[in-house]
């Protein structure tokens, strides 16, 4: 089987992936500081394959057990960088930790990859390299404006990173960036799904805590933006079909199918829902009815944001195929897997 490198594998999206790279006939080899994630992901892991994935424990700056990985397992076709510091809110309170980890983790791998003859990468970026744009829906040639966060920043920045090294004599590394919308719910086993590391920074786990009585309330960061409903707008994909997405572009750069040493696709649903109106779905998903309130706006955070997904279906030949609904029942079932 091809061995493919995920960083960041016991994450949320990154464990997903490692469940469909699997599924695909792919051999993941888990690299990850278990900084946002836990080790019981593993397990879970386990559980839905029915065997062991081979895990390291080290940090994504870190060359040195980077480059004893690949050398230990030998033969890494690719690599899926997920790993990342990842919350909007939190990167405007601690920019440098954002940009030291983020933007020099993927130096780091690009250096080790070129050293390890390792010539495949996607790399995990974010709607949130378009800022606040001026149209909707944002196509990938939509212009990048100022990010409304550090986060948002690094991600520009490690796009950046990834272009300019494309243009280096000695390159030889093909990239696919992969610019994705709000990920929501879990795998339908249950066995994983989003996992945040005290209070939540997302918009779902926060729901589904609330329901289950773990968080007093729900607070909905404004209701005067200029949407339908005064309340920030998103794209919501379930994480099992951005882990796909994932696999997909894993295979085009393996089958050198890319038409530019680096390409670059907007995943998502190409729609965008509310908080208020997710807030709804989770109910009617759910039966449950939530407690929430109207609270002030959070620094970092965009009105609104969804995709226009066109190229990746007409290039990559991916679609979504996962409701919000649906999508919503998962992290329901999800969230009270975790609270029996």
């Amino acid at each position: 089987m091809t061995k493919i490198l995920v960083t960041g594998g016991a994450g949320y999206i990154g464990s997903h992936a490692v469940v469909e790279l699997a599924q695909a006939g792919f051999e993941p080899i888990i690299v990850d500081n278990f900084v946002n994630s836990e080790t019981t992901v593993l397990a879970g892991l386990r559980e839905i394959l029915g065997r062991e994935v081979p895990c390291y424990r080290i940090d994504c700056g870190n060359a040195e057990a980077l480059h004893e990985v690949f050398r230990k397992e030998g033969d890494i076709k690719g690599v899926i960088h997920f790993a990342a510091y990842k919350a909007v809110g939190e990167s405007v309170q601690k920019p440098l930790a954002y940009f030291h980890n983020n933007v020099g983790s993927l130096i780091t791998l690009l250096q080790v990859m070129k050293d390890e003859g390792v010539e495949n990468l996607v790399f995990s970026s974010s709607c949130t390299v378009y800022g606040i744009p001026d149209q909707l829906p944002v196509t990938e040639a939509t212009p990048t404006k100022p990010a409304s966060s550090p986060y948002g920043r690094t991600k520009q920045m490690c796009e950046d990173v990834v272009h300019d090294s494309s243009q280096a004599a000695d390159n030889t590394t093909h990239t696919i960036l992969l610019r994705y919308f709000n990920p929501i719910g879990a795998h339908e086993s249950a066995k994983i799904g989003e996992l945040p590391l005290g209070v939540p920074n997302n918009l779902v786990p926060f729901i589904t805590q609330t329901a289950a009585g773990l968080r007093d309330k729900l607070t909905i960061f404004g209701n005067d933006y200029d949407t339908p409903d005064g309340t920030n707008v998103r794209d919501y994909i379930h994480v099992v079909d951005l882990a796909k997405a994932h696999v997909v572009a894993v295979q085009r750069l393996l089958d050198r199918k890319a038409s530019e040493v680096v390409e670059t696709f907007n995943v998502g649903t190409g729609h965008g829902n509310t908080v208020l109106e997710v807030v709804k779905a989770f109910e009617e998903a759910s039966g449950q009815k939530l407690n929430y309130s109207i609270g002030p706006r959070r620094p970092g955070d965009v009105p609104a944001i969804y995709a226009d997904a066109t190229k990746a279906a007409e290039v990559l030949g991916f679609k979504t195929e996962t409701s919000l609904r649906d999508a919503l029942a998962s992290a329901w079932k999800w969230q009270q897997s975790l609270v029996r």
